[in-house]
């Protein structure tokens, strides 16, 4: 009984983390915490690329050669369950991106940018749970969010903290969790963005994650898809044509990201660390990148 205890309260905890998501665009996930819970977790990522998909060809460097790019990026999670069925979540992101070979972005005249990039406001329900006999589960539930520039920054140029876009995003979460504490997540989704400044593409989002929990820690792989609906791509006569670097968020953005994930808790399942790593696995007008992470999650659990 005591072991049940131990490990529910682990995985009340671990869900809200920033990282133990399928879709990036979606902080959230299929798991449902105990309501009036909140949530604060705290992270740091370090990515980098200096390699590039000019449409669907991999290519050395990046758009307009600015050699190895690398990104910081310091993230606030929020998380409130209001009861057993609904949650609101809240995010906030600093980047700071820069040319390590110092090259200046061609549009923003600049080898370094930094600030706050978009604030996310996101809710999650569970519409249907159905338990068997043999302790398994399988939840079915629907998630929305909106994101927006949270500073006025310039979505233009290689070195840009974001697409300057309001994204609005939809999708719907399966989970099923086993009797021996294996689970197996699926999220589809559709993404809506819009920019006063760009033409920006829509996108359907996709994510497949398996994992294991028990009351010493948590642990996934997750495989992250998107697919964007329309777009141009970099180096063709018609992406030189509308303003090159100029004009990148209209580019078709495609990519499949594979992330391993790791949670411990370290004091009372109140506080605990987590860690992550991500590599992307194929793209079009992508970098391929390298990410590493990690940060704190305390909960009133």
């Amino acid at each position: 009984m005591l072991h049940k205890l131990k490990t529910h309260r682990l995985l009340g905890l671990m869900l809200f983390c920033p990282l133990f998501t399928v879709i990036a665009q979606f902080p959230v996930n299929g798991f449902y915490a105990e309501k009036q819970t909140l949530t604060i977790a705290p992270s740091y990522s370090y990515k980098s690329f200096d390699q590039f998909y000019r449409g669907t060809e991999l290519s050395e460097g990046n758009p307009a050669g600015l050699g190895d790019i690398s990104s910081y990026i310091f993230s606030l999670y929020a998380s409130y369950t209001i009861n057993d069925w609904l949650s609101a979540v809240v995010t906030l992101p600093y980047i700071t991106t820069q040319s390590q070979d110092g090259v200046l972005d061609p549009v923003q005249q600049t080898d370094r940018v930094d600030g706050i990039q978009d604030l996310g406001i996101f809710a999650k329900a569970k519409i249907l749970e159905k338990s068997f006999k043999n302790n398994a589960k399988v939840t079915l539930g629907g998630a929305a969010g909106i994101t927006f520039p949270a500073s006025d920054y310039d979505g233009a140029g290689v070195l840009s903290l974001g697409n300057e876009a309001t994204t609005i995003n939809g999708a719907a979460i399966v989970n099923y969790v086993s009797p021996y504490q294996i689970f197996a997540e699926a999220q589809v989704g559709y993404s809506n963005r819009d920019s006063k400044d760009f033409d920006i593409p829509n996108a359907m989002l996709y994510g497949f994650k398996l994992g294991y929990f028990n009351q010493f820690f948590y642990i996934h792989a997750n495989l992250e898809i998107q697919d964007s609906m329309s777009g141009l791509d970099i180096g063709t006569p018609e992406f030189a044509d509308a303003g090159g670097p100029n004009i990148l968020p209209e580019t078709e953005v495609d990519f499949t990201n594979l992330s391993f994930n790791l949670y411990i808790p370290v004091y009372q399942n109140k506080l605990g660390v987590f860690t992550g790593y991500t590599s992307t696995l194929d793209g079009r007008n992508f970098s391929k990148e390298s990410a590493l992470s990690f940060g704190l999650v305390y909960s009133s659990l």
